[in-house]
């Protein structure tokens, strides 16, 4: 009587094997990053626990501000809007200095803080460019030609996913949706919006911030918000 594992055996061996093409294109563009570089640290000249790093007085203020908002058993909660302030701090990104000193502040182990900051890509755990480019290719942005933007900016700055120009000027990012779907195509430049994208438009506002200017954010298209790009089909008449 044949077994059901001797069965399986049979069945796996006799299956012709499967080759995916060479011409294959990948699913997503970006280039990879290991799970290392995402929650791993590794002490590097740049990046190190010797590295000093405390708040300015101004930004303590405002630290202090934060904190007062929970009661002081919960003042945990306070990780995310300090972490963010301590990365403004420290030019765009999330050092492991920040992150102990922000421990030491809450009064938190320190592994709570490496948690809150792995686990959000909000959060830079390397250096980035003065203006950090984040450009959506997921669906409703890579049907209205969010990979011609992503590929315009990459051709522009001549640098891909994941890399920064020489000059420091540009970090370049292909992400995930950021929640302007009915503007697509869009991209991220810092804290701003940029939407309604074309190629041409997209050129425009990285040789403006370039420049060291800041263009105006929200629709490129001449639409004051997101309203239908043809114009009111309803509530025409008093």
């Amino acid at each position: 009587m044949i077994t059901r594992t001797a069965l399986r055996a049979a069945c796996k061996a006799a299956k012709p094997k499967q080759t995916v093409p060479a011409s294959a294109r990948s699913l997503h563009a970006s280039s990879s990053q290991s799970s290392d570089a995402l929650f791993v640290h590794r002490d590097t000249p740049y990046n190190n626990p010797k590295i000093p790093f405390e708040f300015t007085p101004e930004n303590m203020k405002k630290a202090e501000e934060i904190i007062a908002r929970y009661p002081p058993q919960y003042k945990k909660a306070a990780a995310i809007p300090l972490l963010d302030l301590g990365q403004r701090q420290n030019k765009g990104w999330t050092s492991i200095s920040v992150m102990n000193y922000i421990a030491n502040l809450l009064e938190v182990p320190s592994m709570r803080i490496y948690e809150v900051a792995t686990f959000y890509t909000m959060f830079n755990r390397e250096p980035i460019g003065e203006n950090l480019l984040q450009v959506c290719t997921t669906t409703p942005c890579a049907l209205r030609g969010g990979y011609d933007i992503l590929k315009a900016c990459e051709d522009h700055l001549k640098i891909k996913p994941g890399q920064s120009t020489e000059d420091g000027k540009f970090t370049l990012l292909e992400v995930e949706c950021l929640g302007a779907c009915s503007s697509a195509p869009m991209f991220q430049m810092n804290d701003d919006f940029y939407e309604d994208l074309t190629p041409e438009t997209t050129r425009k506002i990285l040789d403006a911030f370039a420049a060291g200017q800041k263009p105006k954010a929200g629709p490129q298209s001449g639409r004051h918000t997101i309203e239908n790009s043809a114009g009111l089909t309803a509530l025409t008449s008093p």
